[in-house]
């Protein structure tokens, strides 16, 4: 099986999960602690485009406090969205699990499985 990334928050329920779930597998991982390791612009950038998704904001945890305080919400510019996520990387959901050119939030992390086989 190829080697897949992991943007992990160890402090996160579903994010462990989704590293027992690899570890399960035997699935070799490169672990990324994005909390930790802050991601860049173009990272994230690439992450949104692999998820597929049509607005930045599909990949936001809308719930943070930083969200509301950063006034987000009404937010329209995609750039601000991935610079806020740049810059206070709690604003990313978690877990990411990427492999090739195709990326997951792995919620619920039961989805990895079918994920891997793609």
């Amino acid at each position: 099986m190829s080697k897949v990334q992991i943007w992990h928050n160890p402090r996160c329920s579903k994010s462990r999960e989704a590293f027992a779930i690899l570890e399960e597998l035997e699935t070799p991982k490169d672990v990324v602690k994005y909390l930790e390791e802050h991601p860049s612009k173009e990272q994230i950038t690439n992450i949104f485009k692999m998820l597929g998704y049509k607005s930045p904001r599909d990949m936001m945890r809308t719930k943070e406090d930083i969200y509301k305080e950063l006034n987000l919400k009404d937010e329209k510019d995609d750039e601000k969205l991935i610079e806020a996520m740049a810059k206070h990387p709690k604003l990313i959901e978690r877990p990411i699990i990427i492999k090739g050119d195709k990326a997951i939030i792995a919620r619920p992390p039961q989805l990895i499985a079918a994920f891997l086989q793609t």
